[in-house]
């Protein structure tokens, strides 16, 4: 049996994203604008639908949770949806750190393979956690953007 490329296991990442997701919130047919996932445990999801073109749809996903040392939302993440190739890519991944401090400014390739890989299966296991606390279509409701681009309540 042929064993998966690195590639090939990041594409299946994006594959089982992309079904994660779709069962989750259909994010891809979500007019653009921001959103609130809240199951009443203090800790609300909020969905960005920043563009959405013909084939592909980006958005921001965090929770309410500021860092204090840098403004930004802890966690949170960028995402690509391609609803042709149903696939879901994790773009950009913010933890505690920018990905300039974890890979540096000018990475080989390998690096950024790696990066990628990493960013994509920390979304998985978001996405799985997610799903196991309740939050979906069900619990989402649109809201307004506040300043930075972060979901406010409406």
């Amino acid at each position: 049996m042929p064993s998966l490329s690195r590639f090939g296991w990041l594409m299946a990442l994006y594959a089982e994203n992309h079904a994660r997701l779709q069962r989750q919130i259909d994010v891809g047919h979500l007019p653009r604008g921001g959103y609130v996932s809240t199951i009443g445990d203090g800790l609300d999801l909020r969905i960005e639908v920043l563009e959405q073109h013909a084939y592909t749809s980006e958005l921001r996903m965090s929770y309410g949770l500021i860092d204090p040392a840098t403004g930004l939302a802890d966690p949170s993440a960028h995402l690509r949806l391609y609803r042709d190739a149903r696939q879901v890519e994790a773009t950009h991944c913010y933890a505690g750190r920018r990905w300039q401090d974890v890979i540096g400014m000018y990475p080989p390739p390998p690096r950024i393979l790696d990066h990628r890989l990493r960013m994509n299966t920390f979304l998985g296991k978001w996405l799985q956690y997610l799903a196991e606390r309740g939050h979906g279509m069900a619990t989402l409701r649109r809201c307004g953007v506040g300043g930075g681009g972060q979901p406010v309540d409406a």
